[in-house]
């Protein structure tokens, strides 16, 4: 149920949710009610989304296996065209909620899905840290932590919002696993 209207832009705005990703989605039409913010936070999701050190692909595996842990079907729908794109595999994608039995994940992938399974639940125990570690320097753990703890917190807002699946995904999304 949406609990927001879904606004326009001050022109600026506007511009700039075009120039990054064309027509602005709902989430950021809910956000738009709070211009200041969602500039804001529009210039953070482009810094986590497409200026990262670490591979895209990587990052789009962590926010698919948030949206999973916290059952954020509008984040699953929008980041799954995006994580193909990234070269996210169709097996990975059917694989995720047992990434850890799966056989389709590089260590690498596997560091990072703890790690986003850790901060999403709100701990990161040493172990998963001491893995991190091992396979990323500092600068990527700590864009990684920030990947994963901003896909949590998008979909808290998209559920506080009540932000519907935009038209152009309402009837092509796969669901949940």
């Amino acid at each position: 149920m949406r609990r927001v209207p879904l606004a326009g832009f001050e022109p600026a705005l506007q511009k700039r949710l075009e120039a990054l990703w064309g027509n602005p989605v709902n989430l950021y039409r809910a956000l738009g009610n709070a211009p200041k913010l969602a500039a804001a936070w529009t210039e953070f999701a482009q810094a986590i989304r497409a200026d990262g050190a670490t591979p895209r692909k990587l990052r789009e595996l962590m926010i698919l296996r948030g949206a999973q842990l916290v059952n954020s079907e509008y984040e699953w729908a929008q980041h799954l065209r995006m994580a193909r794109t990234a070269g996210v595999s169709e097996a990975q994608i059917a694989a995720l909620s047992g990434w850890r039995d799966a056989t389709v994940f590089d260590v690498r992938e596997r560091a990072a899905l703890a790690l986003c399974e850790a901060v999403t639940a709100g701990r990161v125990p040493d172990a998963v840290y001491d893995e991190a570690m091992r396979q990323f320097s500092h600068a990527q753990y700590v864009e990684l932590s920030l990947v994963a703890a901003f896909y949590a917190m998008v979909a808290r807002v998209l559920d506080a919002l009540g932000v519907p699946l935009d038209d152009d995904i309402v009837d092509h999304s796969p669901r949940l696993p």
